[in-house]
């Protein structure tokens, strides 16, 4: 493998890794928070970035400046995450906190297919494509190997600034306390007066931004075609039980590794670009069957 092959492996794969990441944690803070191990949680993905390319094609066939299409992939985030997100959590997953965990993963995948349909109905099944955020920031050299800006620093610094954030958060203010208070315990955490179903309300919306953010980021790299937020929630999952439910900032790491794994994988053996990530979860879960970060708990009966 030559240098060159070398570094854009390793871009590839930073890049990927980065919005595997950003969905990943928005799973792995619903379950941590909720204990719900939402299978519709692809689709968030899936509709902002429909949801960001067609602000972006809108922007362009309005004749609007081209950085405006950089703010669009923000709103799509804030829009499908609060609107479409609130929405979930309020009128249905509400209803089944407690309940068997087959319930909630029948229920959560029947949500799943449901967003399925619209957006086939709403988008149609033709790709979309809009990539005005990365044509206007070109490319730079990097080690001999030219890659475009977009893909080098905005995916990975968004990534680190929402890692970097949500830890804050989480340790440094009010409301991070209160959602932790009410991930260790949440009747002593009701007993206190903590309001633990707008802690839910609150996660949820936090979780399915960071899955559009994920999918709004990912939309002017590559075309967007009905399927994307099933291959993005399996990746998901993967990358969720390799790191240890519940782990913030596991998941980054875990992220990371089937990134790289799943990008020198196509340069050297493509045949096991799909089959990587999930050789690395089977490895890790062998030898740690809690996750890099987890912990073993004691089962409540």
């Amino acid at each position: 493998m030559t240098p060159q092959l070398l570094w854009l492996a390793t871009l590839d794969g930073v890049a990927y890794a980065a919005l595997v990441f950003l969905v990943a944690v928005g799973l792995t803070l619903i379950f941590g928070v909720l204990r719900v191990l939402n299978v519709a949680h692809g689709s968030f993905y899936a509709i902002g970035a429909y949801t960001a390319a067609s602000l972006g094609i809108a922007i362009s066939s309005g004749g609007l400046p081209g950085w405006l299409s950089y703010p669009a992939l923000i709103l799509a985030a804030v829009l499908i995450g609060t609107l479409l997100g609130s929405l979930i959590e309020r009128q249905l997953l509400a209803r089944i906190y407690g309940k068997e965990e087959v319930l909630q993963l029948l229920v959560t995948f029947a949500v799943f297919m449901i967003l399925e349909d619209v957006q086939r109905l709403v988008w149609g099944v033709q790709p979309y494509f809009q990539d005005t955020p990365l044509r206007l920031l070109g490319t730079m050299e990097v080690a001999g190997v030219f890659y475009t800006r977009y893909q080098l620093l905005v995916l990975p610094a968004t990534a680190l600034v929402v890692l970097v954030g949500l830890r804050l958060f989480l340790r440094h203010t009010l409301q991070g306390r209160v959602i932790l208070a009410v991930t260790q315990d949440r009747e002593a955490a009701m007993a206190m007066g903590i309001d633990a179903h707008r802690v839910y309300l609150t996660t949820f919306v936090l979780g399915a931004s960071f899955a559009a953010l994920g999918g709004a980021l990912a939309s002017p790299t590559t075309a967007l075609v009905p399927g994307i937020g099933s291959d993005m929630i399996v990746l998901s999952f993967a990358v969720v039980a390799t790191a240890g439910l519940g782990q913030v900032e596991g998941a980054a790491l875990a992220a990371l590794l089937m990134g790289l794994g799943r990008s020198f994988a196509v340069y050297m053996y493509p045949e096991f670009e799909v089959l990587m990530p999930y050789l690395i979860m089977v490895v890790v879960l062998l030898i740690r069957p809690q996750g890099l970060f987890g912990v073993a708990e004691t089962r409540r009966i």
